[in-house]
């Protein structure tokens, strides 16, 4: 599965949640995946662990930490999950520049209510194991599937990943520089 055909089953999973009587995303998109061949889940979950991966950095992180008055390790591996989950458009937006999920309905909509869990969504991440169980019956199926597809590559070792500049969550004035309309948002303004 390429790039395209993995942004399509997220599009076709959102456009099968949206609406009043639509189904949560994570759902949805179970039952997309649970449509493909055993071989396309294995290469969609290929897909969405360089997508993910690729917006694990401090400025994305940052941007989580606003969003959820705090984000742990755990919480931002959900937060990366969410992000796939606004689809393509958001997704690369937000990569290219994590401030601009200040202009989300979601999100702004969520920071007038207090809610601090908006773009959170843990269920994504196992999206392809729960499809891959309803298929075969096995909890266990799509982890013995992905040793046999990474066969014979070295998985011991660490991807670096470039996560940019780290710098402190809980300092306002340094959010404000670097993610000024969240942190307006969430903050209140600068402090004069």
């Amino acid at each position: 599965m390429d790039i395209d055909g993995f942004w399509n089953v997220i599009g076709a999973a959102r456009a099968e949640s949206s609406g009043p009587h639509g189904k949560a995303f994570a759902e949805a998109l179970v039952d997309q995946l649970a449509r493909l061949s055993q071989e396309e889940i294995v290469a969609y979950q290929e897909r969405f662990d360089e997508v993910h991966g690729a917006v694990y950095r401090w400025d994305v992180w940052a941007a989580a930490y606003l969003i959820g008055g705090g984000c742990s390790d755990d919480s931002f591996m959900d937060f990366r999950a969410g992000l796939i989950a606004l689809g393509r458009d958001w997704y690369e937006l937000a990569a290219a520049h994590p401030d601009v999920l200040a202009d989300h309905p979601a999100v702004i909509e969520a920071a007038a209510r207090g809610d601090d869990y908006v773009i959170f969504d843990e269920d994504v991440n196992y999206a392809a194991n729960r499809a891959f169980e309803r298929l075969t019956g096995d909890p266990d199926a799509l982890h013995e599937a992905w040793k046999r597809h990474r066969a014979g590559q070295d998985l011991d070792t660490a991807i670096e990943s470039d996560m940019g500049e780290d710098f402190d969550f809980d300092d306002a004035d340094e959010m404000h520089r670097r993610l000024p309309c969240l942190a307006a948002l969430y903050l209140g303004a600068p402090a004069g």
